[in-house]
């Protein structure tokens, strides 16, 4: 291979790790999106499946079925997530207050 030959494979070789590298980008967040959620935007919506629960918050500190007839005809399933430390002066998902998340079936209904 020539010397010109090798400098062109490197060079493509370059652009295609960057090309890949800024693909995987999501947008950046604005100054005023980073004063709302300065560790990310975790919050949970009604009708996310549990697994997208837990790829956002990681697994629950306690699971259990609970009964509430005058909210839900029907028992429900309670993760527990514990506050992490409650001097954090924001709203920062569960890590400032302990969350209670509610699920019939798969799907998250609740949320306190």
């Amino acid at each position: 291979m020539s010397n010109k030959g090798f400098m062109v494979l490197i060079a493509v070789s370059v652009l295609a790790v960057f090309a890949y590298g800024c693909s995987m980008l999501e947008s950046i967040p604005s100054p005023v999106e980073v004063m709302k959620y300065p560790l990310g935007k975790t919050t949970l919506k009604t009708g996310m499946t549990k697994q997208e629960v837990e790829s956002k918050w990681g697994k629950p500190d306690s699971v259990s079925t609970v009964e509430d007839k005058k909210r839900w005809p029907d028992p429900r399933e309670m993760w527990v997530y514990h506050s992490q430390t409650s001097s954090i002066p924001i709203d920062a998902d569960y890590l400032s207050k302990t969350r209670s998340l509610y699920f019939d079936g798969n799907y998250l209904t609740d949320q306190e």
